[in-house]
């Protein structure tokens, strides 16, 4: 299946996000057929607050570096990391070469709402450079609590749709009426967040076409590693995890993929 196509299927698409090689290697090897990124946990891995186009360079170089799996790829790019729509779609492009099936594009800067008609001349400028790319335009009115309304949602929601979009996320809208009124207003796949106590049979019959973990994953991550090194102090039992033997030979098979030159029989 396409990435378009998990859209499309019968259940809503649930897409971890990876944060490193190993994160993202570790999600293909579950099974995920898609995996994305997440712009937060780019940035913490390297010791930077989220946003603020930070995460560009590491987002290319995971890109690059994981697009030897066999899963879809898609890219958080928080604003496109630049204002002129050219500029963003050379970037989605470059992406696109690199083995991205699809990014996620923001419609805030600076922790506010800009005008929608910037990003949706991000939007239309990306679909006609790389137009079999899957751009999932992000309303980030409910994040930032403003215009956090369903009708003004909506309208942002249609003019990226017009502008050639093929899914909108919402990210932190978490009541069931708005979530399934969202969703029959929007003309495209919605995309929403982990919502706590509603699982993907749940959100589907909502109208959710795809449910993002975001950076949550990486912050369980950091929650559990500082938590065995804590039950080793207070004497308590150590959790169980994947050995080093199979951690390790995954890494070995992988970056024997990756390594191989282009054309080279597997």
């Amino acid at each position: 299946m396409t990435f378009r196509d998990l859209h499309y299927g019968d259940q809503p698409l649930l897409l971890p996000n990876a944060w490193d090689a190993g994160s993202a290697l570790a999600f293909a090897a579950a099974g995920f057929p898609a995996v994305g990124t997440t712009s937060f946990g780019v940035n913490a891995s390297a010791g930077r607050p989220d946003a603020g186009s930070a995460s560009r360079d590491a987002t290319v170089a995971l890109i690059r570096r994981v697009a030897s799996l066999d899963v879809h790829l898609s890219a958080d790019i928080e604003d496109g990391y630049s204002d002129d729509p050219g500029e963003v779609a050379a970037f989605v492009a470059g992406l696109a070469a690199d083995g991205a099936a699809g990014v996620n594009l923001e419609d805030s800067a600076a922790g506010r709402l800009v005008d929608p008609a910037v990003p949706a001349a991000k939007i239309a400028a990306v679909k006609r450079e790389a137009p079999d790319v899957f751009v999932n335009a992000r309303v980030d009115s409910y994040w930032f609590h403003e215009d956090d309304t369903v009708a003004a949602v909506a309208d942002r929601a249609r003019a990226y749709a017009d502008a050639g979009a093929d899914g909108i996320f919402v990210p932190g809208v978490t009541d069931p009426a708005t979530i399934e009124q969202l969703a029959a207003a929007i003309p495209l796949p919605l995309n929403v967040l982990i919502v706590p106590g509603l699982g993907l049979d749940d959100l589907q019959v909502l109208g959710v076409r795809r449910v993002s973990t975001g950076s949550l994953p990486y912050r369980v991550a950091i929650d559990a590693a500082v938590d065995v090194a804590a039950a080793v102090r207070d004497g308590r039992d150590v959790p169980v995890a994947t050995s080093y033997a199979e951690a390790q030979q995954r890494l070995v098979t992988f970056a024997q993929r990756a390594d191989r030159p282009p054309g080279a029989a597997p």
